[in-house]
């Protein structure tokens, strides 16, 4: 795969207390990722950017929620994110530097 592409594809960790528990009970960390991005591209890119061991990649997408302002209709963008488990052994620390 091209390595430009991958650096592409992860666009931010998503940190949320559902985040924090599905990372402590499942080994799952999430991700807002490119609407194209296919599950072999996420895997790909997870594991050369943390340099960590993906297991499983799952996906969703989140439809754009409906929003008034002032009487104007308006609907946020659609976007997709991804569910990745790692194996056994591995984490990655979004906090800092250990």
């Amino acid at each position: 795969m091209n390595e430009e592409r991958l650096l592409k594809i992860i666009l931010a960790p998503l940190i949320s207390e559902k985040a924090t528990r599905l990372a402590d009970k499942n080994h799952q960390i999430l991700f807002k990722v490119s609407p194209d991005a296919t599950k072999a591209e996420i895997k790909a890119a997870v594991e050369k950017l943390f340099d960590v061991k993906v297991k499983n990649v799952q996906v969703s997408n989140v439809k754009g929620k409906r929003k008034i302002f002032k009487q104007i209709l308006g609907v946020r963008k659609n976007w997709k994110k991804a569910y990745v488990s790692l194996q056994e052994g591995y984490d990655i620390n979004f906090v800092g530097a250990e």
